[in-house]
């Protein structure tokens, strides 16, 4: 388990601390009767906290990029397949080449 997956979790829980703490804040505000503004500042700080360490971690966790090779044979499509049965040239989309009628006058 490498940092990117701990950066990771950190991030989840700093959402999931955020999203409770928005919760219990609008529960405290039903029990003394006040209008919902919006979420305190510290929730705000913390859900951008958490979506930067979930987006490091989503950036950093995959790896590293390979190049695509042009001369490589496993990157090219250069026969149809064997069996053309499955080939349906027919279909319901010539329906919609067929409802509209253009003419050129």
């Amino acid at each position: 388990m490498g940092l990117g997956y701990a950066v990771g979790v950190v991030g989840f829980l700093f959402l999931a601390h955020a999203a409770y703490s928005t919760i219990q804040y609008r529960s405290l505000l039903k029990i003394t009767e006040e209008e919902f503004t919006g979420p305190p500042v510290t929730v705000v700080m913390e859900l951008v906290a958490g979506l930067f360490f979930c987006l490091w971690a989503a950036l950093t966790v995959p790896g590293k990029f390979l190049s695509i090779l042009p001369q490589s044979d496993e990157n090219r499509v250069v026969a149809l397949p064997s069996n053309l049965d499955f080939m349906i040239f027919n279909h319901r989309g010539k329906a919609f080449s067929m409802g509209i009628d253009m003419k050129q006058k």
